[in-house]
């Protein structure tokens, strides 16, 4: 049975449309106008073996702020979503990646209860047209929506192309762990028998 989770949201700052697959094989189309989280984007795809397509319009003129925390909140409402009661999955992921110099580290529970911690020092300023600091905003926006808690941690780098993309594999990873379902699973892996 498919796991597809699909989300159209509209404000008067985006308008964005998600749809995943949890059991693909990492074919993406992304568009957002943002070009760097695009980028970002399609690591988690093809890392995750999820099939996506995200599109997303805003008000690029003031700057990216809400279309990439609006794109975060979409994509962790459709994962919400193709989870639905969470029976049989894993339930947790995590994954260490490389990166030329940087070395990225994410653990992911979909608990149902949302936390984000995040420790990576990006510098100030710009990763390619996105705002450094979006980095975090985008998965602060993903762990509420999606009720996940998620801690992320870059080990090493200098490079911040180099240590995002290595947060976003690694988020990917994690993700595809996490999502998989294991026949020994029961129900919802929990003593408290829901998630």
């Amino acid at each position: 049975m498919s796991r597809i989770g699909k989300i159209e949201r509209k404000t008067n700052e985006t308008n964005v449309s998600v749809r995943i697959e949890l059991d693909g094989a990492g074919i993406y189309t992304i568009k957002t106008g943002v070009g760097f989280l695009d980028h970002m984007l399609a690591q988690t795809a093809r890392h995750g073996f999820i099939d996506a397509e995200i599109a997303c319009s805003g008000d690029l003129e003031v700057d990216c702020h809400h279309v990439v925390e609006d794109t975060g909140i979409c994509l962790g409402l459709a994962f919400a979503k193709a989870l639905g009661a969470k029976e049989g999955i894993r339930r947790y992921g995590s994954a260490t990646v490389p990166m030329d110099e940087a070395l990225a580290l994410c653990a992911i529970d979909f608990s149902g209860r949302p936390y984000l911690a995040f420790n990576c020092a990006f510098a100030p300023g710009k990763l390619g047209d996105m705002d450094a600091e979006m980095v975090e905003e985008f998965f602060r926006a993903f762990c509420v929506s999606a009720g996940a808690n998620l801690h992320i941690k870059s080990l090493a780098g200098k490079n911040g192309h180099h240590m995002a993309e290595a947060v976003f594999k690694a988020f990917g990873q994690a993700l595809e762990q996490a999502v998989t379902r294991d026949l020994r699973i029961l129900g919802a892996r929990s003593t408290k028998g829901i998630l």
